[in-house]
C-alpha cells in the first residue's frame, strides 16, 4: 500500500499541476531556497531556458529534483537523458544549472537490448547489453576502444550501481551519428553506453566530465518505487 501512494505521489501529482506536460502559467516566481527542486522554482527554470515544447517537462522535472538532491556533485550541470523519446530524435540535453542555458541537444544511443527505436527494458546486470535509468556522477576521462570516454559512477543502488563492472561510460560512435539511421528507422545501438555523434562527443565529454549528475529517464513506474534519489515524494510536491 505505501508503495502505491508513493507511485502515485510522484507519477501524478506533477501532472494535475500543469497542462499538457508543462507548467501552467500561474507558476513563474521563484523561490529564495537557492535550489530549483520546488515546483515554482523549477517551473521558472524551465521556461527561462526556454524548454516549452523542446524538453519533456515531467523528465526535465525529476532530474531537477535529483540534481539538488545530489551533494557530492561539483559541476553545476546536468545532464539529462530523455528514452522516453525516440532514437532518431534528439534526447540528450546539457544544462547550465548556474547561466540557465541549455548548451548541447543530440540523439544518443541506447543499449542494443533495451528495444529498436524506443528504449523500452532496463537492466543493471552485466552482460544484458541494456541501458540502465537514474541517477549518475560523470568521473575522469580515459582514451579507449571507443575513443575518448567518460567513467560514468551509477548512484542507485540495484539499478545502476553497476556501471562501473558493465563498463557503461559516454562515448562517441559512427552508430550513433543521424546519418546512421537506415532502413530500420532507428539509430545504432550500444552495448549499453548512452553514445552519442563523434563530432559531438568530445565536446559534450569536456563539457560534463569531473562530477556532473545525468539522469536517464523512461516512463516506467518501477523506477520511481524504486529509486533512492527520487524516494522522497515530498520533494515533487
Amino acid at each position: 500500500m505505501q508503495r502505491f501512494i508513493l507511485f502515485f505521489l510522484l507519477a501524478f501529482v506533477p501532472c494535475s499541476l500543469f497542462l499538457e506536460g508543462e507548467p501552467l502559467d500561474g507558476v513563474a516566481e521563484g523561490n529564495s531556497s537557492g535550489t530549483f527542486a520546488g515546483i515554482t522554482a523549477c517551473a521558472e527554470l524551465y521556461r527561462s531556458m526556454g524548454l516549452e515544447g523542446m524538453v519533456n517537462w515531467r523528465a526535465f522535472r525529476q532530474a531537477v529534483v535529483g540534481y539538488d538532491k545530489i551533494e557530492n556533485r561539483k559541476r553545476d550541470i546536468l545532464t539529462l537523458i530523455d528514452f522516453s523519446r525516440p532514437s532518431t530524435e534528439e534526447r540528450l540535453y546539457v544544462f547550465d544549472m548556474k547561466q540557465r542555458k541549455m548548451l548541447f541537444s543530440s540523439v544518443v544511443s541506447h543499449g542494443k537490448n533495451s528495444g529498436e527505436n524506443y528504449a523500452t527494458s532496463f537492466s543493471n546486470e552485466y552482460g544484458s547489453y541494456k541501458s540502465s535509468l537514474g541517477f549518475y556522477l560523470t568521473e575522469s576521462t580515459y582514451q579507449g576502444k571507443n575513443g575518448y570516454s567518460l567513467v560514468l559512477n551509477g548512484l542507485e543502488k540495484g539499478i545502476n550501481d553497476r556501471a562501473r563492472e558493465r563498463a557503461i561510460v559516454m562515448h562517441g560512435a559512427a552508430y550513433a551519428d543521424p546519418s546512421a539511421v537506415g532502413k530500420g528507422g532507428r539509430l545504432g545501438r550500444s552495448f549499453g553506453c548512452p553514445a552519442v555523434p563523434q563530432k559531438l562527443s568530445r565536446p559534450i565529454i569536456d563539457t560534463i566530465k569531473g562530477g556532473s549528475v545525468i539522469y536517464i529517464y523512461a516512463e516506467t513506474p518501477d523506477y520511481l518505487v524504486h529509486s533512492s534519489v527520487l524516494k522522497d515524494a515530498s520533494l515533487l510536491l
